[in-house]
């Protein structure tokens, strides 16, 4: 176990005995994140395709969510304003991310978020063995086993909750 940051989630990790692999993301003169984090893992020997992106909506009721949601495909609206009864749903703005999880845009992982973040997790999650998520640190995702992962999304909702793109 390799753990060259403090985070959070690897703190969760390591609590429950979870293995997983630090991965840093080199940031662009700007200090913001390469913009292909496929690419990266690609020319580490992972699948570019198993990054769980951590997708966060904000409902009418004010009521934030994060999807947790792995390969292509994008959010069906549909499907989740109804599986949230939510009349309305929209992509939180980039200034609410951090004041509802605790994280920046970049590094938010789909795991140790406050009670108050609804999480759900697209069953994308499980086609992979391995995949890597945000540590909650800008410039580091932390790769790990798929399904000791999905052991921690206990009380999330799963289903299919995107699009796959053709």
């Amino acid at each position: 176990m390799s753990n060259a940051i403090q985070s959070p989630v690897a703190t969760l990790l390591e609590q429950h005995a979870i293995p997983f692999d630090v991965i840093e993301i080199p940031l662009s003169e700007d200090k913001k994140p390469i913009r292909s984090l496929e690419e990266l893992l690609s020319s580490k020997g992972l699948n570019p395709n198993a990054v769980v992106r951590s997708v966060v909506f904000r409902g009418e009721s004010g009521q934030f969510v994060l999807l947790a949601v792995a390969g292509g495909g994008r959010a069906d609206w549909g499907v989740l304003r109804k599986h949230l009864n939510e009349r309305k749903l929209r992509m939180a703005e980039y200034d609410e991310v951090p004041e509802a999880t605790g994280y920046v845009v970049g590094a938010v992982p789909p795991i140790a978020l406050p009670e108050t973040v609804r999480v759900l997790v697209d069953k994308s999650v499980r086609n992979y063995d391995h995949v890597a998520i945000g540590s909650g640190v800008l410039g580091y995702a932390l790769a790990l086993n798929a399904d000791a992962l999905l052991t921690l999304f206990a009380g999330a909702d799963e289903g299919e909750f995107i699009k796959v793109e053709v």
